[in-house]
C-alpha cells in the first residue's frame, strides 16, 4: 500500500480530524509491533474509511484516483503489459490517449522507478493513477480469459504427453514425471488466479472431474482422462507427505505452493470412493491485513456497537455461528487482530491454524499427539492467557472448560455450527451447560452467512416479478416477521456477466449478519422456566435485533448482493 512519510501522514490525518497526535503515535507503535502498515492498522481499528482515505491521498498527492471496476478497460491496451509484470509491479494499463500516452493504475503512483520501467516497456510516456489493492486485483481478473485459454492448452499438452509415456513401474516414479508435475502445478496456479477457495479432483466412471469453489459456488473447470488419475493422486500425496501405497483409508495432509511471490498453504483431504480416491484441497492464502469488523460485511451501527461492546470486556464468551464456509474464522481473526495489544496474552487452539497472527500463540489440534480442543484448552489455561480463541466448541467437555475459562477472568472467542444466533442457546443446553452459567458468561452471539457480491462492473437494476415478492413475504412469514412493518426492497440489482467476473455477474463475497445481544431481559429469560426458542426470538426482536434475512434485504436494496443469493444462503 502507498503511504506518505510518517510525519506528513500524521499531520494529514490530524488535520482531517481522523485521529489526534497521541492516537496516531500509539497506532504507529502498534503497526511496528505487528509489522503492518500504520494505515492498515488505523483502518482495521475503525479510525479510517479506506475508500475515503484513498481519495484524500490522491488529492494530497495531486494524482487522479481511478476505480478499475467502473472503467471500460481496453483489452488490447491491457495486454500490452504481460500479467506477470503487471502483478509484479502492481500496475494495470487501462487506456491510451490519441497522443500515445498510456493511463496506468498503480498501487504506488509515486514510484518513479516503476513509471520509468513501464514507459520503457510500453514505448511511450505514462500517466499514473492511484488505485486500491482490491481495485488492482479486480483488474488482474481481466487477464483471466487468456489465462483460461493458456491453462487448457498446457493441460491438454501435458495430458497427451502423459498418455504417450504410459507410466510403468511405481506410482512414485509416475508422480515425478514432468507431464504429471506440470498438470498438478497448472491446476494449482489456475485455481489461485481464479480466486478459488477449494479445488475438488473427483474420479468418475469415465473421467477425472476438476471443480473449483469460487465465491462459495462449485464450478466445473476441466475433465481429464481417468488413465492419469493414479499418477495425479500420487503426486499430491507426495507433496502432502502422505502414504502413496494407502488407497483404502482417508488421509489428511498439507503442503505449501509458491505462485509468483505468493506462498499458499494447501490443506489436502483424500477420501476413498467407489471409483477411486477423491481429493479436496483447501487453499489458504496468507491475509495481508485482517479486515476490520465494518469491512467484513457492512455491519449496521447497532450491530457493530453490540459486537464491539461484547469483545471489549475482559471476560466472558463471544460466539460466532454459522455453517462450514460461512466466514466464521475470518470474523474471529478480525476480532483477535483488534484485541492484539502488547498488554494481553492471546492463545488459540485451532483445527487447523488457518492464519498466522503475530504475537498470538497458536496451537494446532493434533489428535495423534493427544492435543484436542478440550485438552489444548486445559493447557492454555496454565499459560496465563487474557484472551482465548477456541476454533470450535464441538463437545460437552470443550463447552464446559470454555465456560469455566470465561467465568475466571478470560475473554473467550469461539464458534458453533448452528443455523442462527438464537439456536446457539439450545445447542449449548444440549451440551449440558446449566442455563445460569450461560446467562452469566455469554456476552453476545453473532450469526453470519456469506453471499456473493454483485460485480459492480456489470451491475444493472431490474423489476422483480410477483414470484420473487411472494417468496420474500413467505420467508418473512416463516421467520414470524409478517406482522411487522417490513417491506420488500423497492430496487433490485444483478450482474449481467462480463469477462471481469467470468460471466457470473458476481465478484467476491459479503457477509449478512444478526447479533443476539445478551441484555438483562435475555439473561433473565434463559434462567426462566418459561424459556422457549420462540420466546427468545421475540424478546430479541423486541430489543431491536435484526435478522440475517432483514440484513440481506437491506444489502439487496443497496446493490451489494442479489435476492437469489440471500435466499440461497438463508435456506442452506
Amino acid at each position: 500500500m502507498l503511504s506518505l512519510p510518517q510525519e506528513q501522514l500524521k499531520q494529514l490525518l490530524i488535520q482531517e480530524g481522523f485521529v489526534d497526535a497521541s492516537t496516531f503515535d500509539s497506532m504507529y507503535v502498534e503497526a511496528e509491533r505487528k509489522r503492518q502498515n500504520v494505515v492498515d492498522v488505523l483502518i482495521s481499528q475503525g479510525f479510517l474509511n479506506k475508500d475515503y482515505f484513498y481519495s484524500l491521498l490522491a488529492k494530497t498527492l495531486g494524482i487522479d484516483r481511478i476505480h478499475i471496476r467502473s472503467v471500460d478497460v481496453d483489452e488490447n491496451v491491457l495486454k500490452l503489459l504481460p500479467e506477470e509484470i503487471a502483478r509484479q509491479r502492481r500496475s494495470i494499463v487501462f487506456a491510451r490517449e490519441p497522443s500515445g500516452m498510456f493511463h496506468v493504475a498503480m498501487e504506488d503512483p509515486t514510484d518513479l522507478e516503476t513509471i520509468d520501467f513501464l514507459a520503457l516497456k510500453l514505448g511511450s510516456s505514462v500517466k499514473p493513477f492511484l488505485a486500491t489493492d482490491e481495485d488492482l486485483n479486480r483488474g488482474f481478473s481481466l487477464y483471466e480469459k487468456k489465462l483460461t485459454q493458456d491453462f487448457k492448452k498446457v493441460i491438454e499438452e501435458s495430458i497427451r504427453e502423459s498418455l504417450r509415456i504410459k507410466f510403468g513401474g511405481s506410482l512414485e516414479k509416475a508422480a515425478e514425471d514432468l507431464p504429471i508435475v506440470a498438470i498438478v502445478d497448472n491446476l494449482l496456479t489456475y485455481s489461485l488466479s481464479s480466486r478459488a477457495s477449494d479445488m475438488h479432483v473427483e474420479i468418475l466412471d469415465d473421467a477425472i472431474l476438476v471443480r473449483f469453489r469460487i465465491d462459495g459456488v462449485l464450478h466445473e473447470i476441466i475433465r481429464m482422462p481417468k488413465e492419469i488419475h493414479a499418477a495425479v493422486v500420487a503426486r499430491l500425496k507426495i507433496l502432502s507427505g502422505l502414504r502413496v501405497d494407502e488407497h483404502s483409508k482417508p488421509q489428511d495432509g498439507r503442503f505449501r505452493h509458491e505462485v509468483g511471490d505468493e506462498m499458499v498453504d494447501i490443506r489436502v483431504s483424500i477420501l476413498p470412493t467407489f471409483y477411486g480416491e477423491k481429493i479436496v484441497m483447501r487453499l489458504l492464502r496468507g491475509a495481508d491485513r485482517p479486515l476490520s469488523l465494518a469491512e467484513l460485511g457492512v455491519l449496521d451501527k447497532k450491530m457493530l456497537e453490540a459486537v464491539m461492546g461484547a469483545i471489549s470486556k475482559s471476560y466472558g464468551m463471544f460466539i460466532v455461528c454459522g455453517p462450514t464456509g460461512s466466514g466464521k474464522s475470518t470474523t474471529l481473526y478480525s476480532m483477535l487482530n483488534m484485541l492484539n495489544r502488547p498488554e494481553v496474552n492471546i492463545v488459540t487452539v485451532e483445527d487447523p491454524v488457518e492464519y498466522d497472527m503475530r504475537y498470538a500463540n497458536q496451537v494446532q489440534v493434533n489428535i495423534a499427539a493427544g492435543i484436542t480442543f478440550s485438552s489444548g484448552l486445559r493447557s492454555i489455561l496454565r499459560q496465563d492467557p487474557n484472551i482465548i480463541m477456541v476454533g470450535e466448541i464441538r463437545d460437552d467437555e470443550t463447552a464446559d472448560i470454555s465456560v469455566q475459562a470465561a467465568l475466571t477472568g478470560h475473554l473467550l472467542l469461539s464458534s458453533l455450527h448452528t443455523n442462527d444466533a438464537a439456536t446457539s442457546i439450545p445447542r449449548l443446553f444440549d451440551m449440558h451447560l446449566p442455563p445460569f452459567l450461560i446467562a452469566a458468561v455469554l456476552n453476545a452471539v453473532l450469526a453470519q452467512r456469506l453471499t456473493r457480491r454483485i460485480h459492480v462492473g456489470c451491475i444493472e437494476s431490474y423489476k422483480p416479478d410477483a414470484v420473487v415478492i411472494s417468496s420474500i413475504q413467505e420467508e418473512l412469514r416463516v421467520l414470524g416477521l409478517e406482522r411487522e412493518t417490513i417491506t420488500p426492497p423497492t430496487s433490485f440489482y444483478r450482474g449481467r456477466g462480463c469477462d471481469g467476473c467470468g460471466g457470473t455477474g458476481y465478484l467476491g463475497r459479503i457477509g449478512i449478519f444478526e447479533v443476539l445481544h445478551m441484555t438483562k431481559d435475555v439473561r433473565n429469560l434463559l434462567v426462566s422456566h418459561d424459556f422457549t426458542l420462540n420466546s427468545l426470538r421475540e424478546l430479541a426482536r423486541k430489543d431491536g435485533m435484526r435478522t440475517m434475512f432483514e440484513d440481506g434485504l437491506w444489502k439487496v436494496e443497496q446493490g451489494m448482493t442479489t435476492i437469489d443469493e440471500v435466499f440461497r444462503v438463508i435456506r442452506e
